[in-house]
C-alpha cells in the first residue's frame, strides 16, 4: 500500500503520518511507502518502510506531478487555505481550496491506477436558516467563502467517483478542538485557544458569546475519524460519496466549566472576553449539531466528552 497525505505539515497531517507510521497498515493492507507533501518538508515519522518528504504546490503542475510520482493507492488530501484565511482574500481562498483541488483529482485521474482518495470537508458547507440538528440529507448553503470552496470540492470529488476516475469518500470534519500549538488564521481558532493558551498560562481572548454552541470533535478523533473512511468498503457513503463525522455539541461557556474542573479557577479566568463581529458572523452561521445518522450506522469514532478532550489535550502536554 503506497500512501500519500497532502497538507502533511499541518496538526491533522502529522498526526496521522506519525499514526500510519506508528500502525505500519492502513485499510488492512502494510504501508510499502508513504509520502508526505506541504508547502514547506513536513517531518520525517520513524517508520519501518519509506518515508519521503517534500515542498510541494498543489497549484502547480510540478508540485502536484511530484506528489503522484510514486502512483499512490491511497490518497489523504488535506492540503487547505484555512476559514478565516480564506474568507479574507477571496482569490488565495479560491486558488487553494478549489481550483488546486480540481486540477490535483484531475490529475488523480490521469494515474493508470483507480486509488482511494479520501477528501475532508466542512461544517462550513453548510449554513442560513438551519435546523437545530441538521440531518444527513440537509442542503448545503454555505454563508462564506471557506464554506462554498468546500461544498464544491465534495461535488468534484463525488463526480470523479461516479465517473470511475478514483474511489472518493469525503468527511466533514467537526471543529478540532484541542488543537496544540499555536493559533492558526482559522475564524474557529479560539475554540481551541479559550482551553490551550489558559493551560499554558497565557490569556484567551473569547470573540464570542459564551452562549454560542459549537460543533468539535478532539484531533485524536479526528485521525481516527479519516482512518475510519479510508476503510469503508467501496460505495458505502453513496452516491454524494460524502458524510458528516461525529462531532459533541456544546456551548463555550460549556467548555469554560470543564477548563474549570480540569486546571481551576485560574485557568478559566484567563479567557478574557474580546468580541469580534466577523468571527462571530463567521463562526455562529456554522450547524450546531448533526444527527451522523450515516456515520453512526457506519461505526465511526466519537469522543466521550468535552471533559475527556481536555484531558487528553493535558496528556499530550504533560500537563
Amino acid at each position: 500500500m503506497r500512501v500519500l497525505i497532502t497538507g502533511a505539515g499541518g496538526m491533522i497531517g502529522a498526526r496521522l503520518a506519525r499514526r500510519i507510521a506508528c500502525d505500519g497498515a492502513v485499510v488492512d493492507r502494510a504501508v510499502t511507502s508513504l509520502v508526505l507533501a506541504d508547502l514547506a518538508a513536513p517531518d520525517s515519522p520513524d517508520a519501518a518502510f519509506p518515508v519521503q518528504t517534500m515542498a510541494a504546490d498543489l497549484g502547480t503542475g510540478a508540485g502536484r506531478a511530484s506528489c503522484l510520482a510514486e502512483a499512490p493507492d491511497l490518497v489523504f488530501n488535506l492540503a487547505a487555505v484555512v476559514s478565516g484565511a480564506a474568507e479574507a482574500d477571496f482569490d488565495l481562498g479560491y486558488r487553494v481550496n478549489l481550483e488546486a483541488t480540481a486540477a490535483f483529482l484531475n490529475d488523480i485521474r490521469a494515474l493508470d491506477r483507480v486509488p482511494r482518495v479520501v477528501s475532508t470537508s466542512s461544517v462550513a458547507a453548510f449554513g442560513g436558516d438551519l435546523p437545530d440538528v441538521v440531518p444527513d440529507a440537509h442542503c448545503l448553503t454555505p454563508q462564506n467563502s471557506y464554506g462554498a470552496q468546500k461544498a464544491m470540492g465534495e461535488l468534484l470529488l463525488a463526480d470523479h467517483t461516479r465517473r470511475g476516475h478514483m474511489d472518493g469518500r469525503c468527511v466533514r470534519l467537526p471543529t478540532i478542538s484541542v488543537r496544540p500549538g499555536r493559533p492558526n488564521a482559522a475564524a474557529s481558532s479560539f475554540i481551541s485557544g479559550i482551553i490551550r493558551e489558559p493551560l499554558a498560562g497565557e490569556d484567551a481572548p473569547l470573540p464570542v458569546d459564551p452562549g454560542l454552541t459549537v460543533w468539535i470533535a478532539s484531533p485524536d478523533c479526528a485521525v481516527e475519524t479519516l482512518l475510519h473512511t479510508a476503510s469503508l468498503p467501496k460505495g458505502a457513503l453513496g452516491p454524494g460519496a460524502v458524510v458528516s463525522g461525529r462531532g459533541l455539541s456544546v456551548t463555550v461557556a460549556e467548555m469554560l466549566d470543564a477548563l474549570e474542573r480540569a486546571a481551576g479557577a485560574e485557568a478559566r479566568a484567563r479567557v478574557i472576553c474580546a468580541p469580534d463581529p466577523v468571527v462571530a458572523a463567521i463562526v455562529g452561521g456554522w450547524p450546531k449539531a448533526f444527527a451522523c445518522t450515516l456515520a453512526t450506522a457506519l461505526g465511526f469514532p466519537v469522543d466521550d466528552g468535552i471533559d475527556a478532550i481536555i484531558e487528553a489535550h493535558m496528556r499530550d502536554i504533560g500537563h
